[in-house]
This record gives structure tokens, C-alpha cells and sequence, in this order.
């Protein structure tokens, strides 16, 4: 079984860890209905409404 020549330091382990976490920030689209910013595929927050149908209703 292979086995590492030399020790991995703990910046080059932690430079791999942390490449896994580099995500980009999350886009938002503009509701058609209240051309409030919300994530795309998703209820809008402001009106309820999902593909120009009021899927819940908000106070």
C-alpha cells in the first residue's frame, strides 16, 4: 500500500479543504408579479406566487 513520503502541512491541507467550500454567491431573478428579487425556482416571498399562480397566500 502507498504511503506519503513527507508530512502534508497544515496550510497545504487546509488550502484543499477550503476549495470544496468556494461557492458563488446565490443569483436572484425579479418576480414577475411584485418585481421583487427572489431565487429563481422558488415561491416568491413577497406575493406567494410561483409561475403566475398564488401558490400561498401572504398576509
Amino acid at each position: 500500500m502507498a504511503v506519503p513520503k513527507r508530512k502534508t502541512s497544515k496550510a497545504r491541507r487546509d488550502k484543499r479543504r477550503r476549495s470544496n467550500e468556494r461557492m458563488s454567491n446565490p443569483t436572484f431573478v425579479e418576480c414577475p408579479q411584485c418585481h421583487e428579487p427572489k431565487l429563481p425556482h422558488r415561491v416568491c416571498r413577497a406575493c406567494g406566487y410561483y409561475k403566475n399562480k398564488e401558490v400561498i397566500s401572504v398576509d
